[in-house]
């Protein structure tokens, strides 16, 4: 019979235990198997552990302890309840309790165990690891370094040679690694990081945020004077709306009895965005950049040698870090297992092939396509209609639930379409069309109006879409059934075929309206805008004008290949038209883009 070998990652801020079960690694215990890295004694001496340590802990910080593994190796004791503990003794209930949890799950008891650690732990650090591990009861068969459980969870152990970057931001630190791996070996070329930045100190903001904002309501500040109670429950309010704004736009927060004034409760009532919450940890997102750009110059390495940007760690959930991420390496970062449960699963992958097991990488549900809806923004410094942003990006784990705001494009404007798009093109007409309905009946203001979707896909593959007016909550909603459903040639000829007489029909209603040409509308980023009235968002267009701007997109692609003369050439003619089309001059742009279609029809021909 094979050896029992768990593998553990002890976290700073949460921990969790897998083992092989059932064919495949699993994390282990109740709920969804993270346990709070807390420790800590009741008011009647009973000692807590997990998620009863974490509740008192505001409260009673003298009777609690957490972020233990700040300390390991330090020589330091802390004080709990009048007695003395070492860091390792701390951990050590932490692995006790998860190796009960392992016990009641597998029917029996663990006594041997894989422990995750960061790479750049010292020895003194390990040697406290295994100390804690002894002191549970479990016998340390392996130390394994955190970047390493990541990649062997995500299944980049095991074949051919690859490079790839493992962010980690957790709750209570971030480190960045770039590892080499090579079949069943992986080795860590450079790591950085910060052990007290993480997803605590974006709450620790926005708690302050939402201080704020009851001090301007009730004239009293929180922060000042002995107001533990006051504090925990913004503390724990700040920690539920960052959950809640990686998969919202917006979050409604009521904060009933923060305190007592006069015999009469005072509460917290406030609306708080996505946008202002993401410019308020903007610099903390930024510093890990700086720490991603150290990592690649210590490994020799650039942003293109890297073969994927792996994700590990809850607060990588929070989309500024994903966009930001994105922007910096070139390539879309890997979400599509647990980010919590990263860690904890590569280590239970670990342990499986120690005691025997073939286990392979971590098998999860995860979305194949990308989900998003055509809107009207700009592509190449130009207003394009459709425009194309995922709301639900591929490889992210299933069930999930997603939502992005967007805006009218015109005033007065009291109905959208909303064309749903299936695909990772940016331009939404090179992707596959999954559906389409119209809200109606919204209120018809002289400014933008704020509309938000959100998109709903579970294990089934039902995607389910809703549109909401912010201001009045009137929504609309459709199911799509086997969205996850790979759709046939002729079904996307189909779909095309629909959407293309769909738009012809609605560019001849547009040619009757008519619109305030002087209106101008501020763009932000792509993506910000929802389509809506599609070209009747700015003016009305010019005959051609369409074909002319797809010219000058498809120019731009093969600028690079250009020799210089034909380079010029095509630059000249798309001012050319740029400049016709902003002073609706129909025949200038129809003559300038004769000249670079000739051009484009002799460059595409040529070889490279």
């Amino acid at each position: 019979m094979a050896d029992l070998i768990v593998g553990i990652d002890l976290g700073t801020t949460n921990s969790e235990v897998a083992s092989f079960v059932d064919g495949r690694v699993q994390i282990l215990g109740p709920g969804n198997g993270v346990l709070p890295s807390c420790v800590g004694f009741s008011a009647s001496g009973e000692l807590l552990v997990g998620e009863s340590a974490r509740n008192q802990l505001a409260l009673y910080p003298e009777r609690t302890v957490r972020s233990i593994k700040r300390r390991m190796g330090s020589g330091e004791t802390v004080m709990l309840a009048g007695k003395s503990f070492t860091p390792p003794e701390i951990s050590s209930l932490i692995l006790r309790e998860l190796a009960g949890w392992a016990k009641s799950a597998l029917g029996e008891t663990p006594n041997k165990a894989v422990i995750t650690v960061p790479a750049y732990f010292s020895d003194a650090q390990r040697a406290a690891t295994r100390e804690a591990g002894a002191l549970a009861g479990l016998e340390v068969v392996r130390i394994l370094n955190e970047p390493t459980a990541a990649s062997l969870a995500y299944g980049y152990a095991g074949g051919g040679r690859h490079t790839a970057l493992v962010y980690d931001l957790g709750g209570g630190t971030f480190d960045v690694s770039v590892v080499s791996v090579e079949g069943d070996v992986t080795e860590v070329l450079a790591s950085h990081g910060n052990n007290r930045l993480g997803g605590d100190d974006f709450d620790d903001l926005l708690a302050a945020h939402l201080a704020r904002e009851f001090e301007k309501q009730h004239g009293i500040d929180v922060r000042q004077g002995n107001n533990p109670g006051a504090k925990a429950r913004l503390w724990w309010a700040a920690e539920e709306a960052k959950k809640r704004l990686s998969s919202e736009v917006y979050v409604q927060i009521r904060e009933e009895s923060v305190l007592m004034r006069n015999g009469r409760p005072l509460h917290l009532e406030m609306e708080i965005s996505r946008h202002d919450y993401e410019d308020m940890i903007r610099a903390l997102v930024e510093s890990t950049l700086d720490s991603v750009s150290k990592a690649l110059s210590d490994s020799g390495r650039r942003p293109g040698d890297m073969d994927a940007v792996l994700l590990v760690g809850g607060s990588t959930r929070t989309p500024l870090v994903f966009e930001m991420l994105r922007e910096r390496i070139g390539i879309e970062p890997r979400q599509d297992v647990h980010p919590d449960l990263c860690v904890a699963l590569g280590a239970g992958v670990m342990a499986s092939r120690l005691s025997g097991r073939d286990a392979g990488r971590v098998l999860v549900d995860v979305s194949p396509y990308s989900f998003g809806i055509s809107f009207l923004g700009e592509r190449g410094g130009v207003p394009y209609p459709h425009c194309f942003r995922p709301i639900i990006r591929r490889n992210t784990p299933l069930p999930l639930t997603r939502s992005e705001e967007y805006s009218t494009s015109h005033p007065f404007q009291t109905e959208v379409d909303l064309h749903i798009f299936q695909g990772e093109d940016d331009d939404a007409l090179k992707n596959i069309p999954v559906g389409d309905f119209t809200i109606e009946g919204l209120t018809s203001l002289s400014s933008s109006n704020e509309i938000i979707c959100k998109m709903r896909l579970d294990l089934d593959g039902i995607l389910e879409i809703t549109a909401v007016e912010k201001r009045t909550g009137k929504s609309k909603r459709i199911t799509i059934d086997n969205a996850l459903k790979a759709k046939s040639d002729d079904e996307i000829r189909e779909a095309r075929k629909r959407l293309e007489e769909m738009y012809r029909s609605r560019g001849e209603e547009h040619d009757h309206e008519h619109h305030d040409h002087g209106h101008e509308h501020e763009f932000e980023e792509a993506g910000e805008l929802v389509e809506s009235e599609m070209e009747a968002a700015f003016r009305e267009p010019l005959p051609g004008e369409e074909a002319a701007l797809y010219l000058v997109e498809r120019c731009r692609n093969l600028l690079d290949r250009m020799h210089a003369e034909d380079r010029e050439e095509a630059i000249e003619l798309n001012e050319r038209i740029h400049d016709a089309v902003a002073a609706g001059d129909v025949a200038t742009m129809n003559e300038a883009a004769r000249g670079l279609k000739e051009l484009l029809f002799f460059m595409e021909g040529r070889p490279n």
